[in-house]
């Protein structure tokens, strides 16, 4: 890990203690990405057998929680970190947390794999994976910029999460009309909505592990800033 983000200590122990901790953080995040990336081609290619493997692997994301969130309290009671080593402790703790809700978003949506569907509701779930798509892509920009600290990158990636939203509100609004239409469709409907949210809510996750990054870099917290005074910082 780059000393720019660690710094350097008299003990080098504490910084091998930040060192695994920030490397257990890269592969939650990795294996979190990866669990996004299943459920949707479990979904796009109708992938039974992979959607339950996404569902059964979720118990090694709240494994990697337990474990990052064990050794930063072991830091915190150890060598009583201060200023830069304390915000980036705090950083880590929520990031994780954000992942581990990350992880059981993806649950949700790989489910959809499970459901049967017509085919004009397929259309639907194209929708579904193009927004999954993009939500992807932000995740991976999240962690790109966690894993450099770059407050650049974690401020462009921070954006991105207007356009999901727009994205997500306009297909919830094609979800509601084919209700509408053909009533029968709900049951299987609500499954793709209750998809649709939890890729909404996994933009939100990112735009939080992005804020993160800027408040350990910087020093601010920027969760309630507006649009304009974030672009000033």
């Amino acid at each position: 890990m780059d000393n720019v983000i660690v710094g350097r200590h008299i003990s080098g122990q504490f910084n091998e203690d930040l060192e695994s901790v920030i490397n257990q953080v890269m592969q939650m995040g990795g294996l979190v990405e990866q669990q996004l990336s299943n459920a949707l081609n479990s979904v796009s290619e109708n992938d039974e057998g992979l959607a339950k493997r996404v569902l059964a692997n979720d118990y090694q994301v709240n494994q990697m929680e337990v474990s990052i969130d064990d050794s930063c309290t072991r830091i915190i009671a150890k060598r009583q970190p201060a200023a830069g080593d304390l915000r980036l402790i705090l950083a880590i703790l929520k990031t994780i947390a954000d992942l581990e809700r990350i992880g059981d978003e993806a649950i949700k949506i790989a489910k959809v794999a499970l459901e049967s569907y017509s085919g004009k509701q397929q259309d639907l779930l194209v929708n579904l994976d193009n927004l999954g798509r993009r939500v992807l892509e932000y995740l991976q920009a999240a962690l790109d910029a966690f894993t450099r600290m770059d407050v650049d990158t974690a401020i462009k990636a921070h954006s991105t999460d207007d356009k999901i939203n727009r994205e997500y509100e306009a297909l919830m609004r094609q979800l509601m009309t084919y209700m509408m239409e053909d009533p029968r469709s709900i049951p299987q409907i609500m499954s793709v909505i209750w998809s649709a949210r939890a890729l909404e809510r996994i933009g939100d996750r990112c735009q939080n592990i992005c804020e993160y990054i800027i408040y350990f870099v910087k020093g601010k917290d920027v969760r309630h800033t507006t649009a304009e005074d974030f672009k000033n910082l």
